[in-house]
């Protein structure tokens, strides 16, 4: 598939798009539908290769989508695995807002996804004895990124695939005395910069983790700047040199520190 089939395909599903109201009862669409739709699909054939790559042999996927909101991308992965990869899917929605939790209830029930789960409560609290193959993320705000992958590393889950939003974290972290002070000191430089060193930070986390670790565009800057998808495979080889070089050299020459290291402990070498 090319990575425009999956638009192709949900704009030609135009009673899910309904359904899940990314597009309005008549066929309307607006700008703000226009982007979420397009950010859903770009960030979904990123997931969509992932499940072929990696989860080809499995008859069953099971996925949980954490800070789900209205559950947009896991609906739309729910039943294009069904349709485009005769794939089952068993999808379970974690959000801390129980009315976005019970409208997920209705809206999955609406495209015949009545055995899909949704769970009112916090990231971090989630607890299941489920085995999951596939944790996503989109556009969990600032730490609440952090929170899903910390969650799935916990969970041990094979495959983490976020599309980080807000990074607030860093940004106040950067002082001077960096190597890049020069940059830093101009406000729309320093947070560009910031916003990249926090996802850099994620990914080197990751690895760190033991996960083999690659970022990919979901679509272009002009759609939304909001388009880096940090994506996470566990690997079982051993590494031959610490993995978490990476993020120990990052953190040292900013001075900054990651909540990630708080929520999920024991991931780093102790000094």
């Amino acid at each position: 598939m090319e990575r425009t089939d999956l638009l192709e395909y949900l704009l030609g599903k135009e009673a899910l798009l309904q359904a899940i109201e990314l597009m309005g009862p008549q066929g309307q669409g607006d700008t703000r539908r226009s982007k979420k739709l397009h950010e859903v699909a770009g960030f979904g054939e990123i997931v969509l290769s992932y499940v072929r790559r990696f989860l080809s042999r499995q008859e069953t996927v099971r996925i949980v989508e954490f800070s789900c909101g209205k559950s947009y991308l896991g609906i739309v992965l729910a039943v294009a695995l069904v349709e485009l990869e005769g794939k089952r899917t068993e999808l379970t929605g974690v959000d801390v807002n129980a009315g976005l939790v019970e409208k997920c209830r209705r809206l999955a029930r609406a495209v015949g996804l009545s055995e899909a789960r949704f769970v009112a409560g916090r990231t971090m609290d989630f607890r299941s004895d489920e085995r999951f193959d596939l944790a996503v993320a989109l556009h969990a705000c600032d730490t609440a990124t952090d929170e899903a992958i910390a969650r799935g590393i916990q969970l041990g889950i094979p495959l983490i695939l976020t599309v980080p939003c807000c990074q607030n974290q860093i940004r106040g972290q950067i002082k001077g005395g960096h190597p890049l002070t020069a940059m830093t000191e101009f406000g729309p430089a320093r947070y560009r910069l910031a916003n990249l060193l926090t996802d850099a930070l994620r990914a080197q986390f990751l690895r760190s983790a033991g996960y083999f670790v690659e970022m990919l565009e979901i679509g272009s800057p002009r759609l939304t700047p909001k388009n880096l998808a940090i994506c996470a495979r566990k690997v079982k080889r051993r590494a031959r040199m610490p993995r978490d070089e990476g993020y120990r050299q990052l953190k040292a020459l900013f001075g900054v520190t990651l909540k990630l290291e708080g929520l999920c402990p024991g991931v780093l070498r102790q000094d």
